[in-house]
């Protein structure tokens, strides 16, 4: 598990212990969790959770770099080749992720090989009407755009290889884009039903402004490096025999 924050020090015992009953006994885990330069006690709240929590792992940034830094930072530290990520505020469910791990497993015994990104889609959002309208924009101009068939590329629970992750090219905001970005390299996108809870503490970092105008950028940028990716199969030729080797 890898969850990013900044300033959610009232979410995160919560939050460990839901993911902790949801993942225990059912697979090998860890928890990654990135402190993007609070300004809260999120770092106290986690040192300290961490005495009592062998499975937590906290990293901190000494500047606040952002959301995408702050996963990819962590995704790096990470031990496991398998990735989930959550968002800190606790508004995604812990109890969504064995059912991600089990629609994984099912499509590699499926046969299904590549990259893969499986990427939660929030039923019944519970958020106010500001956000969610700004949320249905900014996703409707993305897949207007990149057309990357994901209804919901905002919501913060996906699962996906750590090594496929560490190949996709690397920008400020860039988890907003993971779905476009991981059918660049190749790969498949699933989007998984998962559901949503209010924010219960703290508030929301993310507004009209930086969930749509901000991202326009963004979005020309995704679509410069899509049109200049060229995918190909690559076949080993067999190796010719040396001179003179009768063998």
């Amino acid at each position: 598990m890898v969850v990013p924050v900044n300033d959610e020090a009232g979410n995160i015992a919560a939050l460990v212990e839901e993911i902790d009953q949801a993942l225990q006994g059912k697979v090998e885990f860890e928890i990654v969790y990135v402190d993007d330069a609070s300004a809260d006690a999120t770092l106290q709240v986690l040192t300290d959770l961490a005495r009592r929590q062998p499975r937590l792992r906290v990293l901190r940034h000494e500047t606040n770099c952002g959301q995408s830094t702050a996963i990819a930072n962590g995704v790096r530290h990470a031990r496991a080749p398998l990735i989930a990520t959550l968002d800190g505020d606790g508004q995604n469910d812990p109890a969504d992720i064995p059912r991600l791990w089990q629609r994984w497993h099912a499509e590699r015994a499926a046969g299904e090989t590549g990259p893969l990104l499986l990427a939660g889609w929030r039923q019944q959002r519970q958020d106010t009407w500001l956000r969610r309208l700004s949320s249905r924009v900014a996703n409707g101009v993305r897949a207007w755009l990149l057309g990357d068939a994901t209804p919901d590329t905002g919501c913060g629970l996906k699962m996906f290889e750590r090594d496929a992750f560490l190949r996709l090219p690397f920008f400020d905001h860039m988890h907003r884009f993971m779905p476009a970005l991981m059918l660049r390299q190749g790969g498949r996108v699933i989007s998984v039903p998962v559901s949503h809870r209010p924010r219960q503490r703290g508030r929301s970092h993310y507004g009209v402004w930086n969930r749509l105008w901000v991202g326009i950028v963004d979005i020309m940028g995704v679509i410069w490096l899509r049109r200049r990716m060229r995918l190909t199969a690559v076949q080993e030729m067999p190796q010719p025999p040396v001179p003179g080797n009768a063998g």
